[in-house]
């Protein structure tokens, strides 16, 4: 089956997706512990997530990079995750889409969320051709998630290792074996039009 060019993968259930970060131990080990983030995580800050494991890997090559060692799996709510995107602006001009540059650059500034869709990434982190959602949140949006949608914070670290010398080992099927099983994530057309060019 194709795949869309832009498409929500991730793994979910009924009523939660699991969403990626990259945090240094400082941060990522007390939320790992506590379920939640301690306070040297500031909210006023953009904080992007990632539903998609490989583009996670990508971004903190394979939680290598300096400040991303730690790599969570986090669970929230799907209300949410549809109340961010519902909420959400993209994050580049699109002609078309948006009324003018000057709306967009409104829409931009008062929304507390905004998408990206890059391209999603093979084993050796090489891009794809089809694209994958990235969400970042801020103000409202970024208050919202740490403190009410949160359901569990999980350490994929070692999943992420295990992954990582598996490719390096030219093992291949075996590492695509330990992938999240990421489905496409039911978000309606309504939900997504004002997000898909």
């Amino acid at each position: 089956m194709e795949e869309p060019l832009r498409r929500i993968r991730a793994l979910h259930t009924a009523s939660t997706i699991t969403v990626y970060q990259a945090y240094s131990p400082e941060i990522g080990l007390p939320a790992i512990r506590d379920g939640r983030f301690p306070a040297a995580w500031k909210p006023g800050r953009m904080s992007w997530i990632k539903p998609s494991f490989m583009w996670m890997m990508y971004r903190s090559g394979w939680g290598t990079k300096e400040g991303q060692e730690t790599v969570l799996a986090v669970e929230i709510t799907r209300d949410g995750f549809d109340w961010a995107l519902r909420h959400a602006c993209l994050s580049s001009y699109v002609r078309g889409l948006h009324p003018d540059r000057g709306a967009w650059q409104r829409d931009l500034k008062r929304a507390p969320a905004r998408v990206q869709w890059d391209p999603e990434r093979d084993l050796h982190l090489r891009p794809l051709p089809h694209r994958s959602l990235q969400l970042g949140l801020s103000g409202e949006a970024s208050s919202r998630y740490a403190d009410e949608w949160i359901v569990s914070i999980s350490d994929v670290t070692p999943l992420a290792n295990e992954i990582h010398a598996l490719v390096r080992n030219g093992e291949l099927d075996s590492a695509t074996g330990l992938l999240p099983q990421e489905q496409g994530y039911p978000a309606s057309a309504e939900l997504l039009a004002h997000l898909c060019p």
